[in-house]
């Protein structure tokens, strides 16, 4: 991703005041996150700001395979509570938010309101499309990823980035998504939900993915190298509201 623009002279007064998108990646890196993707707007088509303002800029903030894991795993044992209900959320916050407040962005977070539309931004900043299980799809990282905030700047910042790659289930003949699941719930018309959680509270489903991760994310063969470790996979299982 190509670091802020910057201009000569001053001419272009909202590129001259645009934060160091480097300065960003190297606050966000000790925790494991990355910037993934920009997207412009044109004038009055981005989301609020705090201001009143229209957002010209949005900028993803995400994790790539377990990248995250080690950093939100030594601020969880530190914490009394072991982090609270929801500590991937709340630590999160903790980390991005003084990286906003220091660039001057706005913060958005998935997991409050105002709900943001956070995939359709990833569609737009990667090219990204969902996979039979719902889930976004990587080229590099396969169903190994996520967004844990966007920033939203009232200028124009960095360059809007491109399309990752060509769609993976485009080319991917055998699709072990669609057979692997043992509940039958990853569908070429759509994943169902239901058939999924109702799978999950059986004494086989407990035992088989609530333990060792979804089997048929597991099965994609795009990505393998990012899975998310054994004990990550078993924090997002147990999160999971049965």
């Amino acid at each position: 991703m190509a670091p802020a623009l910057r201009t000569e002279g001053g001419s272009d007064p909202v590129r001259a005041r645009s934060p160091d998108l480097d300065a960003v990646r190297a606050a966000l890196a000790p925790h494991g996150l990355f910037l993934r993707g920009v997207v412009h707007f044109e004038a009055g088509d981005g989301p609020l700001l705090d201001d009143g303002r229209s957002a010209a800029t949005v900028v993803l903030v995400g994790n790539a395979g377990g990248s995250l894991w080690p950093a939100f795993s030594r601020w969880r044992a530190g914490q009394a509570d072991g982090g609270g209900e929801n500590p991937l959320d709340d630590w999160s916050k903790a980390v991005i938010r003084p990286v906003a407040a220091a660039a001057g962005a706005d913060v958005w977070f998935p997991s409050d309101p105002p709900w943001q539309p956070f995939q359709r931004w990833a569609i737009r900043a990667e090219g990204l499309k969902p996979s039979p299980l719902g889930i976004l799809i990587h080229p590099v990282y396969g169903l190994w990823h996520g967004y844990r905030a966007a920033l939203g700047f009232a200028g124009l910042v960095g360059a809007a980035t491109r399309p990752a790659g060509p769609h993976p289930c485009d080319t991917c003949a055998k699709k072990p998504c669609l057979s692997t699941c043992p509940a039958g719930a990853v569908r070429p018309e759509g994943f169902d939900v239901a058939a999924c959680r109702a799978h999950l509270r059986t004494p086989e489903g407990q035992a088989g993915c609530m333990q060792l991760g979804c089997l048929a994310r597991a099965a994609c063969p795009v990505g393998a190298d990012h899975r998310y470790p054994v004990k990550q996979l078993r924090f997002h299982m147990a999160a999971l509201s049965l």
